[in-house]
C-alpha cells in the first residue's frame, strides 16, 4: 500500500498541502506582510526542498500589434529550509515579507496576489494563492488627490509594459490615466498620465505625461514622460 501511496502522492493525490494565513489583507507598498504558512502531510512522508513565497500581478504587453495580459513576479523569497513532512503531520512556519515599494496598487484591472508553493522532489508542487489589497501610500494618495482637486477625473489605471528607459526591477509600470473633467485644464489638455517610481527611503519620483490638444490644428501634441522632483 505504501508504494501506491507514493505513486498517488507523486501526481498530487494524497500529497502534502499548504495554506497561508495573513495577519490582514490590506497593505501599502513597502509595508511588511506577516503571517503563517501551514503545511499538512498527506498519506506518505515527503521531502520538502523549500517553501517559496512570491507576489504576482499582471500587466499589458504588446507584440506584433497585439496586446495581451501576462503575469509577472514582483518579489520572491524562500520561507523555510528543507524539511520532511510526515504523513498526517501538521506544521506551521511564521514569516515576515516586505512588500516591494514598486508593488502596484489594486485599482482598476490590477490585482495582486501572494502565492505559496512547496518544492517537493519527484512530485507535483502544491500551492496556495491569496489575493491582497494594496492601497496608495500617503505620498501617492496626495498626488492622486491633487490631480482630482485640479479637475481631473481618473479614467483608467493599469499596468503596462514599461519603455526600457523607465524599466526597473520589473518589466512594467503602473499608469494612472486622468482626463480633465472641470477646471482650467478642461479643453486645454486631452489626457494626463501619472506614474510613480520609488526613490528610496519612502520617497517617490512622480512621472507625468500630457496629451495636449494643439491649438488651431486638427492634431494632438504628445509630450513624453517628464520627471518631477522626489517627494
Amino acid at each position: 500500500m505504501s508504494f501506491f501511496n507514493k505513486v498517488f502522492a507523486s501526481v498530487g493525490i494524497g500529497a502534502a498541502s499548504v495554506d497561508t494565513k495573513l495577519e490582514k489583507d490590506t497593505y501599502t507598498p513597502g509595508e511588511t506582510m506577516k503571517g503563517s504558512i501551514f503545511v499538512k502531510g498527506g498519506s506518505v512522508d515527503q521531502e520538502i526542498d523549500e517553501i517559496i513565497l512570491s507576489v504576482h500581478t499582471t500587466y499589458m504587453k504588446e507584440s506584433n500589434d497585439r496586446k495581451y495580459n501576462v503575469s509577472a513576479c514582483v518579489e520572491r523569497m524562500a520561507a523555510a529550509s528543507p524539511f520532511i513532512i510526515r504523513a498526517g503531520e501538521e506544521r506551521s512556519f511564521p514569516f515576515s515579507f516586505k512588500l516591494p515599494e514598486d508593488t502596484p496598487i489594486t485599482i482598476g484591472r490590477t490585482k495582486i496576489w501572494l502565492s505559496t508553493g512547496l518544492d517537493i522532489k519527484k512530485a507535483m508542487d502544491p500551492s496556495d494563492q491569496d489575493y491582497i489589497k494594496v492601497i496608495p501610500t500617503n505620498l501617492m494618495a496626495a498626488v492622486l488627490h491633487s490631480a482630482q482637486n485640479l479637475g481631473f477625473r481618473l479614467r483608467e489605471a493599469d499596468c503596462q509594459e514599461a519603455p526600457r528607459r523607465l524599466r526597473g526591477r520589473t518589466p512594467f509600470i503602473q499608469e494612472f490615466e486622468f482626463v480633465p473633467a472641470s477646471g482650467r485644464f478642461r479643453g486645454l489638455l486631452d489626457e494626463l498620465e501619472v506614474a510613480f517610481i520609488p526613490a528610496g527611503n519612502g520617497n517617490i519620483n512622480v512621472l507625468l505625461q500630457v496629451d495636449r490638444r494643439a491649438r488651431c490644428l486638427l492634431a494632438y501634441c504628445h509630450m513624453p514622460w517628464k520627471w518631477m522632483r522626489p517627494i
